[in-house]
């Protein structure tokens, strides 16, 4: 084998399909009825169902962004560096979400890539699902039921 064949691919998996619906409710309930479990949740603007043969996630949100696939990397920066120096775009980021860093790129051909790294860690949640932070104890969110 040569060197070529022995290198990391930038693009780890696809972390989850984002969504946006009207309602975070009746998102849940419907991809229920589909047979995806919630597995967390942020207040009213986000959820994570479960796909049964992958640890990718469908996320569904209210937060008027379009439908997006997220593509895991290990660094958002070292990854748009080295998507533009191969010829891609920046188009959105990098920016900072509950997980790490986020950041929307073009190919050549304008295919949109969304990529996301974990530098944050992944999302904690508690007894009920509810989003309380992350694994790396930064502080992210405020929970509803935190609050009473």
């Amino acid at each position: 084998m040569n060197n070529e064949n022995n290198k990391k691919s930038l693009f780890k998996k696809i972390d989850c399909i984002s969504l946006p619906v009207t309602d975070i409710d009746s998102g849940i309930e419907f991809y229920k009825k589909l047979g995806h479990e919630c597995i967390w949740r942020e207040n009213d603007t986000a959820a994570g169902l479960r796909m049964s043969d992958s640890d990718t996630e469908i996320v569904i949100h209210t937060k008027q962004l379009p439908m997006e696939t997220y593509l895991l990397v290990e660094s958002v920066n070292d990854a748009i560096k080295q998507i533009i120096s191969a010829g891609g775009k920046i188009e959105v980021g990098p920016v900072e979400i509950e997980a790490g860093l986020y950041a929307r790129l073009k190919d050549p051909w304008n295919n949109t890539l969304v990529i996301m790294d974990l530098t944050k860690g992944t999302l904690k949640t508690d007894s009920t699902g509810n989003v309380i932070g992350n694994n790396s104890n930064f502080e992210v969110y405020n929970i509803k039921s935190e609050q009473g």
